[in-house]
C-alpha cells in the first residue's frame, strides 16, 4: 500500500478514509510516523519498533493488542494495518471497535472466550509483580463470576460487552496519536 515509495496515492489515502475514523491530512500524518518506524523501507514495521510508538508502548497489552492486528503472524505490521490499529484508537473511533478488540486481546487463545487462564495471564501482564498469585486468582475468579451470566465457566464476547455497559471505554481506550508537535 504505497509504504515503501515516498508517498501515497490520492486513491490509497481515500480507501483508508473508508475503513479508518481519520482524514486525508491525518492519513498522510500517520504515513509520516509509520516511514520513520520503516527503517529498512520495506513497507512493513515490526511489531518491535510499532512497540516504539510512545503511546502504546505505555500499555501493558499492547503487544496483545498488535497481536490482534498481526493476522498473518509474521511479526510485521503493513500500513494499512498500521492505519486500522491506530482507527480503534482514535479518539472518533467506534465503542463497538474498541470493545472487539479488547475482547480480542483478552482472547488469547482466540476460542471466543475468555476463560480464567488467559484472564490471569493479561492480569499478569496488568499488574506485572503488585500484586500475589493468590490475589490475582481471587480478582480473577470474582470477574469470571461477575461476567458470566450462563455459568459455563468462562466469559462470552456478549457478556464481556454487557460486563462493559457502564464504563467509558472510549475515553479510556482513546490515544492523541496525532496531536501536533509543539
Amino acid at each position: 500500500m504505497g509504504a515503501n515509495t515516498s508517498s501515497l496515492t490520492l486513491s490509497e489515502i481515500e480507501y483508508l478514509q473508508k475503513y479508518s475514523d481519520f482524514s486525508q491530512m491525518e492519513i498522510k500524518r500517520l504515513y509520516s510516523r509509520f516511514r520513520k518506524l520503516d527503517r529498512d523501507f520495506s513497507g512493513r514495521i515490526s511489531t518491535e519498533s510499532f512497540m516504539n510508538i510512545p503511546e502504546l508502548a505505555m500499555n501493558p497489552l499492547a503487544p496483545r493488542i498488535i497481536a490482534c492486528f498481526d493476522s498473518n503472524f509474521d511479526d510485521q505490521i503493513s500500513f494499512k494495518q498500521f492505519v486500522e490499529v491506530l482507527s480503534v484508537f482514535n479518539s472518533g473511533g467506534k465503542r463497538e471497535d474498541k470493545i472487539k478488540l479488547l475482547f480480542n486481546a483478552y482472547d488469547i487463545k482466540g476460542d471466543h472466550f475468555i476463560d480464567s487462564e488467559e484472564l490471569e495471564e493479561i492480569m499478569k501482564m496488568m499488574v506485572g509483580s503488585h500484586l500475589s498469585e493468590d490475589e490475582i486468582k481471587k480478582i480473577v475468579d470474582d470477574t469470571i463470576k461477575a461476567a458470566d451470566k450462563d455459568g459455563d465457566g468462562k466469559i462470552s464476547y456478549e457478556e464481556f460487552e454487557q460486563s462493559l455497559a457502564d464504563s467509558d471505554i472510549e475515553k479510556r481506550m482513546s490515544l492523541q496519536v496525532l496531536k501536533p508537535k509543539i
